[in-house]
C-alpha cells in the first residue's frame, strides 16, 4: 500500500508538471501577440485543455503517458494558436537550424502547420480516448481502441463544423484567418482524414503495445 501511495504521488506530481510547463508555454505565447484577437479565440480548446490537465493531475485518472499525450498536443496548439496557424514561420526555423526551406524542398505552396496538428489530435488522443471509454464502459481492449477512433474521426467533423459556422457568421477576413483554409476547398476533408490516419496510426502501434512495451499496459483488460 505505501509503494502504490508513493507511486500514485509521482504520478501526480509529473502530470501537474506537464499542466504548469503548458500554462507556462500559453503565458509565453500570449506575449505581443501577433494576431490577438483570433488567438483568444484559437485558445477556448486550450483552456479546457489545461484544466482537464490540472483536475486529473489530482485524481490520477489518466496514465501519465496519456497524460504526456495530452500536453504535447497542447504545447503543438499553443505554438499553432500564436501564429494563427496558417503563418507558423517553420520555414524561417529550419533555414536557421538546418539551412534547408521546407516549403522549397518539397514544393508547398501552403503553411501545413495545421496539417501536422490535425494528424497530431488524432494520433495523439487515441490512447487517453481508449482509456476513458474503458474505464467509464468497461469494454475490452480491442472494442476501447475501437471506440476511440469513432470517438476521435466525430470530434474532428463536429471542429470542422464548428468552422463553418464561424465562416457563416463572422466577417470573411475574420473567419479566413481563424479556420486557415488559404484557399484550399477541401481543407475541411484533408484535415479530418488525417485526423483519422493518425487515430489509425495510433490503434495500431497500441494493438501491439504488449509485445512491444510489455512493462507498460495503459489498457490493461481481459481479451
Amino acid at each position: 500500500m505505501p509503494e502504490q501511495t508513493l507511486q500514485q504521488r509521482q504520478t501526480s506530481k509529473y502530470q501537474l508538471a506537464l499542466a504548469i510547463g503548458c500554462l507556462f508555454a500559453l503565458a509565453i505565447s500570449l506575449f505581443s501577440p501577433v494576431y490577438p484577437k483570433e488567438q483568444w479565440l484559437q485558445h477556448m480548446p486550450t483552456v479546457v485543455g489545461l484544466l482537464s490537465l490540472f483536475l486529473f493531475s489530482r485524481t490520477g485518472y489518466f496514465s501519465c503517458t496519456s497524460a504526456t499525450c495530452i500536453a504535447v498536443f497542447l504545447l503543438m496548439h499553443i505554438i499553432g494558436a500564436r501564429w494563427i496557424y496558417s503563418y507558423v514561420p517553420y520555414d524561417r526555423w529550419c533555414d536557421a537550424l538546418f539551412g534547408r526551406n521546407l516549403s522549397n524542398q518539397f514544393g508547398w505552396q501552403r503553411n501545413h502547420y495545421d496539417r501536422l496538428v490535425h494528424f497530431a489530435f488524432g494520433f495523439l488522443f487515441t490512447l487517453p480516448t481508449a482509456e476513458a471509454v474503458k474505464k467509464l464502459s468497461g469494454l475490452n481492449r480491442w472494442l476501447a481502441l475501437g471506440a476511440a477512433f469513432t470517438v476521435v474521426a466525430a470530434v474532428s467533423a463536429a471542429y470542422e463544423i464548428l468552422e463553418w459556422g464561424l465562416a457563416v457568421v463572422a466577417a470573411p477576413e475574420f473567419a479566413e484567418r481563424y479556420n486557415g483554409q488559404q484557399g484550399d476547398y477541401w481543407d475541411a476533408q484533408k484535415d479530418m482524414a488525417l485526423a483519422c490516419l493518425g487515430s489509425l496510426l495510433a490503434v495500431a502501434g497500441l494493438s501491439l503495445a504488449r509485445s512491444i512495451l510489455p512493462t507498460q499496459r495503459p489498457l490493461q483488460a481481459e481479451d
